[in-house]
């Protein structure tokens, strides 16, 4: 059986909803494995900071969609609050 790693972020681990997609796709899994760090990072946060688990399904569509398009990072994405204090501001009731 191949074992399967999946990258993780400088600050965020990957979640399981988020694991079932990255395994499901192998051309998926290697674009997100070649994203640096800190892109992954980013993914992750915008996936998961969202309180609707309907919006959440919806951003690892598009998470999907768009990495196997080629694109590094979410679009119209602050960055991540946990990572850069300036990001802090777009973001209200901001559990640390």
């Amino acid at each position: 059986m191949e074992q399967k790693t999946i990258e993780e972020g400088v600050v965020h681990q990957v979640p399981d909803d988020m694991k079932v997609a990255l395994l499901a796709n192998k051309a998926l899994l290697e674009k997100w494995n070649k994203l640096t760090p800190l892109a992954r990072n980013e993914w992750i946060c915008w996936t998961t900071i969202v309180k609707q688990e309907k919006t959440r399904q919806e951003h690892i569509q598009r998470l999907s969609e768009d990495v196997l398009n080629g694109k590094k990072r979410p679009c119209c994405w602050p960055g991540c609050p946990h990572r850069r204090e300036t990001a802090k501001k777009y973001f209200k009731n901001l559990e640390e």
